[in-house]
């Protein structure tokens, strides 16, 4: 299955929300699977990002309706890339 980097900006909302429940982090977890993708690993960041999330999705659609779904509730930009394993580009190019 397709394995995505999603990286994550919190907007002034949703830093509030995070402050006023931490939880929530595990609640769009779960929004994420109800979407169709899956949360591999989840860090936080300091810096540009306030969070990077290795994300499993069947293809491009999925991943970008949970952007968007995710996106739409106001308190978090997302930006998601395809990720490839240098095997398979080695593979590829080799061919």
């Amino acid at each position: 299955m397709p394995t995505y980097l999603m990286l994550t900006k919190l907007t002034a909302q949703g830093v509030q929300t995070l402050k006023a429940n931490p939880a929530r982090l595990r609640e769009v977890n779960r929004d994420v699977e109800e979407l169709g993708a899956k949360v591999l690993h989840q860090w936080a960041t300091i810096g540009e990002y306030d969070f990077v999330n290795i994300v499993e999705a069947p293809d491009a659609a999925t991943i970008a309706k949970v952007s968007l779904a995710l996106g739409a509730r106001g308190s978090a930009k997302l930006q998601s890339l395809e990720l490839l394993e240098v095997d398979a580009l080695i593979a590829a190019l080799e061919s």
